[in-house]
């Protein structure tokens, strides 16, 4: 399908606003850039650098960010970019210079880091264009990663849940897909929750053990080995197979759509709680909906990282970030749960009523509607 007609094909009463696709000959650099709504205010979102990064993938993730700042009542509308290349590429650095200045007139957007980018590469795009958040200490940041605020809210979010799932979280086996920046403090901040992690996976394979597996050790064999599959004690798994495991509760915390119609009816767990954007397509949610297991929406869980940028932008401290994430992403967990049970449809059905009815409220004090 033509990129121009994958636009109309997504295009609805909230966006997108504007698609632009960046391109340097010197550098070789391939970018994509989403802003999907800034009735709420300019838009917040990620800079994503993977090799087969697509245009539908940055769209998709663009209309997340805007559910998600509309959820998290930040006044910012929502946004996505993508640059096509490997982030271990040599040249990286070189090509986030190249993408910041292609993307300088769109003053609407606030570019963070994503998969494949971090806080150096914030750095460099606020030197050439003098916006953008998630930045290193030094420049008056508070680096995303470092923290583990996405993952800290998650972990709220799970605890909101719970109750819900009847569960209870101290004690509860848990499975986490991925181990990057959100997985670690997924991990971290759900064991200090006193649960129990029995699996974790990156893209190199899994590793299970029923008797629970220590973060300390998790983290030093995947910075020593780079695959926790190595981690010496408990069975080792291809990475698919994380999501099969007789757990409480599953957080996919990488890819998107991991979870999909070929391996929904396969889950065993009582609860997801979608850490990474994306990580389920709507069909499987519905499966799972069907059989009884709860999901609560990435927007909802996993909304940490763009409440922090919210705050850094504005300057506030880490303290104040923390205090707002655990209290805006516990709150909606909560109301969102709610509002399906009341109603009878999917989280993400009521989750996403209620984003969209913020979002259009302010198209409509904009005078766009």
């Amino acid at each position: 399908m033509r990129v121009k007609d994958l636009v109309f094909k997504f295009s609805d009463e909230l966006g997108p606003e504007k698609s632009v696709f960046v391109y340097d000959p010197k550098t070789g650099l391939k970018g994509i850039v989403v802003l999907d709504n800034v009735a709420r205010g300019p838009a917040i979102g990620g800079v994503r650098m993977l090799p087969d990064v697509t245009f539908e993938e940055v769209f998709r993730l663009a209309r997340a960010m805007t559910l998600k700042n509309a959820a998290a009542e930040i006044p910012h509308g929502g946004g996505k970019s993508g640059i096509i290349a490997d982030p271990k590429s040599p040249n990286k650095l070189e090509l986030v210079r190249a993408f910041a200045k292609g993307i300088r007139h769109l003053v609407d957007y606030i570019p963070g880091p994503d998969m494949g980018t971090d806080e150096k590469c914030m750095a460099i795009i606020l030197d050439e264009i003098g916006r953008a958040c998630g930045l290193p200490r030094e420049l008056g940041g508070i680096p995303l990663d470092e923290v583990g605020s996405t993952g800290y809210g998650v972990v709220e979010s799970t605890e909101v849940a719970c109750e819900f799932a009847e569960i209870n979280l101290s004690g509860a086996t848990v499975a986490v897909e991925g181990f990057g920046a959100v997985g670690k403090a997924a991990v971290k901040f759900i064991l200090e929750k006193g649960a129990k992690v029995v699996a974790v996976s990156d893209s190199k394979g899994a590793i299970y053990n029923q008797n629970g597996l220590s973060y300390e050790r998790l983290l030093k064999v995947k910075s020593e080995t780079g695959a926790v599959k190595n981690y010496g004690e408990g069975q080792i798994l291809a990475p698919e197979q994380i999501f099969e495991l007789p757990v409480d509760i599953l957080i996919p915390g990488a890819r998107p759509d991991v979870i999909s119609e070929r391996n929904a009816h396969n889950i065993k767990c009582k609860l997801v709680v979608e850490a990474a954007n994306i990580p389920a397509t709507r069909e499987a949610e519905k499966i799972l909906h069907e059989r009884g297991i709860l999901v609560v929406p990435d927007f909802i869980a996993n909304a940490g990282g763009v409440i922090t940028a919210a705050v850094e932008y504005r300057g506030g401290t880490e303290k104040e970030a923390f205090e707002h994430i655990r209290g805006k992403v516990r709150r909606n967990t909560k109301l969102v749960l709610e509002k399906a049970n009341e109603e009878g449809v999917m989280p993400r059905v009521a989750a996403e009523k209620m984003a969209k009815e913020r979002v259009l409220n302010a198209m409509k004090y904009r005078g766009w509607l």
